[in-house]
């Protein structure tokens, strides 16, 4: 079974203060699937760079509102 990742995010946090978006409308807009959406949200997955400004861009706040990666300390 895949690893999580220490990436963390808010993905659904924003979808739901955003209109109370799906998973799927959220997919849509990033042109991935449902199932990367979910992943994402779980830990599952890592996006790329690329996608995760994407994502930001899609709620319109910066990258670390939605993602985050802990300092080692935080180990």
């Amino acid at each position: 079974m895949g690893r999580t990742t220490r990436v963390t995010n808010t993905v659904r946090l924003h979808r739901f203060t955003h209109g109370e978006m799906t998973q799927a409308e959220l997919a849509t807009r990033l042109g991935v699937t449902r199932q990367t959406v979910i992943a994402i949200e779980q830990g599952r997955y890592s996006p790329t760079l690329e996608m995760a400004f994407q994502i930001a861009r899609v709620f319109g706040v910066p990258l670390d509102d939605v993602f985050q990666y802990p300092d080692d300390e935080d180990r």
